[in-house]
């Protein structure tokens, strides 16, 4: 009974504050959808594929034959070296890019899934274009020095990065952020309404008087009337 009795109340909380919370999910959502469409910048991805295959015979004597987990051991290093600013410098001078090797790094992802030999280059950049340039430029300077550097040819591209016609920004995620502004609008609002009803002391209805005291009403006094000094009173029945 205590249960079903605090469940009704926090429902004729929530009823009362219906419009304030309505209004606060509503304002969240606007801010939200204002800031994902007109204010955040749009970041588009361009990825590119490479496949790590051992090939090269003296590489092959050096680790005592090939084998596909010598090619998973390098792709830790190749994680490493396609960062580097010495791969990295040299695609910033081909592109004439305003970045340097470390702000160029930040922009970009190298990882391979479940440990298989395809190695994922992907690039975020406020221009698509560009994106897909920086990308592709990664690819063929790393090929081209990985055989000086480490004294192998086992790179392969599987795909490179393209532009797209209606290429679309990853970020930001405007449907997203309106839903969790959403969501994150109705727990704010439903804290203020039941901020109010607990600071609020004040006594509104005579319901409230009936539920605060536990008294029956036995009268009231409608509102006073002005004019040639007269009050207008009126008593109210008595509730049984």
């Amino acid at each position: 009974m205590e249960t079903s009795i605090q469940v009704k109340a926090i429902v004729k909380i929530l009823r009362k504050r219906l419009l304030l919370i309505l209004s606060i999910i509503v304002m969240a959502m606007a801010l939200a959808a204002y800031l994902s469409y007109y204010v955040i910048t749009p970041v588009y991805q361009a990825e590119t594929q490479i496949l790590i295959n051992q090939k090269n015979t003296d590489q092959q004597l050096y680790t005592g034959g090939y084998s596909i987990e010598t090619d998973l051991q390098l792709i830790n290093t190749y994680n490493v070296i396609i960062k580097s600013p010495a791969i990295l410098s040299k695609v910033i001078k081909e592109l004439k890019l305003e970045l340097s090797p470390e702000q160029l790094a930040e922009k970009i992802t190298v990882s391979n899934e479940n440990k298989s030999q395809v190695v994922s280059i992907k690039v975020l950049d406020e221009k698509s274009a560009r994106a897909v340039e920086i990308a592709n430029t990664i690819i063929d300077v790393f090929k081209e020095d990985i055989q000086k550097l480490m004294n192998v040819d086992n790179i392969n591209v599987l795909s490179v990065a393209t532009l797209a016609d209606d290429s679309q920004p990853v970020k930001p995620k405007k449907i997203l952020n309106i839903s969790i502004s959403g969501l994150l609008g109705l727990l704010l609002g439903t804290g203020i309404a039941f901020s109010l009803e607990f600071f609020d002391s004040t006594i509104k209805t005579e319901q409230e008087i009936e539920e605060l005291l536990n008294l029956p009403i036995l009268g009231f006094v409608s509102s006073i009337k002005g004019g040639r000094g007269s009050i207008s009173t009126r008593r109210g029945r008595r509730v049984t």
